[in-house]
């Protein structure tokens, strides 16, 4: 029979469990703006596990995250008052760990199946979501169901998608096979129809409050300047792309929202955040919106940020990181505007408004 110490100490751990699924769990889904390392256990080319990747991290080691350091994740982890949620396929996460929350993002990925096929091994959104309901059932062994329901219910989720459908896959090769398929305005249009699947399914395994991000502005970023600008303007085609996802996108927030009765999806105007700092980067501390910190070629523009490549000595000078990624200093502003935001840039409110509402309830 237990000794009456061994059965306190049980019921004190099961305390202290019940009492961390109180705090606030966070989940990520999506691409490698928001991966916290899932595919450096992947057999895959879109990885970040080489220097400098990570150099500004406070380990000053490669993490898996496409950054000099943090990731909007991780910062909006913090602003939560949490740790940052480990990627769903490292060993660490178990017992306690599991209470945070998961990251179930994988670089590379887009809305469709077919994004990002030449990275090979990668988790897809229906993979991710397949993870989440696996997580679920991981808690519901330690904290029980009716707990475990509630942890889910009351986590605050980010999930960031779009982006590579255009980049990965409709503009990857000129006459792609989705451009033969589609024109433009009918590519968005199957891509929204797919996105809002994705969502309905979210809530269904009892998302309850998410942040959906728009994609950046598409034909500004380092990679695509240094492949289709003459002379450092964004690129037309792209910019056109990303002007017919994001408001399509807030239409379904919309309609989903009506439908389900409660403000459960929140939009993230990313591309206004970002724009805001790459036409005027002066006005937020850049010297460019331009050139990559870390890269080779035109705006530092082509290829990977490898040990070989050019890098700037002060990373917080530049807005992008890497030819696709913001900088940590251009993530800390984006997060500022998901915590603080207007309407325009966070509908129908901000996280801010958010955490104090869902702290009376």
């Amino acid at each position: 029979m237990e000794s009456p110490s061994t059965l306190g100490l049980i019921v004190l751990l099961l305390g202290s469990l019940v009492c961390q699924a109180q705090a606030r769990a966070f989940f990520v889904f999506g691409d490698s703006l928001v991966d916290n390392g899932n595919n450096d256990y992947l057999l895959t080319t879109a990885r970040a596990d080489n220097y400098p990747y990570g150099i500004d991290y406070p380990t000053r080691r490669p993490t898996g995250r496409f950054s000099n350091g943090y990731n909007i994740p991780d910062l909006i982890s913090q602003a939560i008052g949490s740790q940052s949620t480990l990627p769903y396929l490292s060993p660490q996460l178990r017992g306690q760990n599991l209470l945070v929350g998961a990251n179930f993002a994988s670089a590379g990925i887009g809305i469709l199946n077919d994004t990002g096929i030449q990275f090979l091994n990668i988790i897809r959104i229906t993979q991710q979501l397949e993870y989440f309901r696996q997580y679920q059932a991981r808690v519901s062994a330690l904290i029980g169901e009716e707990e475990a329901r509630r942890l889910v219910n009351g986590a605050l989720i980010l999930i960031t998608l779009g982006g590579n459908d255009f980049v990965n896959n409709y503009y990857l090769v000129p006459m792609s096979a989705r451009s033969r398929q589609f024109p433009l305005p009918d590519y968005v249009v199957y891509i929204i129809s797919e996105y809002r699947k994705i969502l309905a399914r979210l809530y269904e395994l009892g998302a309850r409050r998410v942040l959906v991000t728009g994609t950046g502005p598409l034909g500004c970023v380092p990679a695509e300047l240094a492949m289709r600008s003459r002379n450092g303007e964004c690129s037309v085609e792209l910019q056109r792309a990303a002007g017919l996802f994001n408001p399509q996108l807030v239409q379904i927030i919309n309609s989903l929202n009506a439908e389900i009765g409660s403000e459960v999806f929140i939009a993230v105007n990313t591309q206004m955040m970002h724009m805001d700092f790459v036409s005027n980067p002066q006005a937020y501390g850049f010297v460019t919106s331009k050139v990559a910190c870390c890269g080779q070629g035109p705006y530092n523009g082509i290829g990977l940020c490898t040990p070989a490549s050019n890098l700037c000595p002060n990373r917080d000078l530049y807005a992008f990181w890497d030819p696709f990624h913001p900088s940590e200093r251009a993530n800390r502003l984006i997060v500022q505007q998901i915590l603080t935001g207007t309407q325009e840039y966070m509908h129908p409110m901000n996280l801010s408004t958010i955490l104090a509402m869902d702290s009376r309830t």
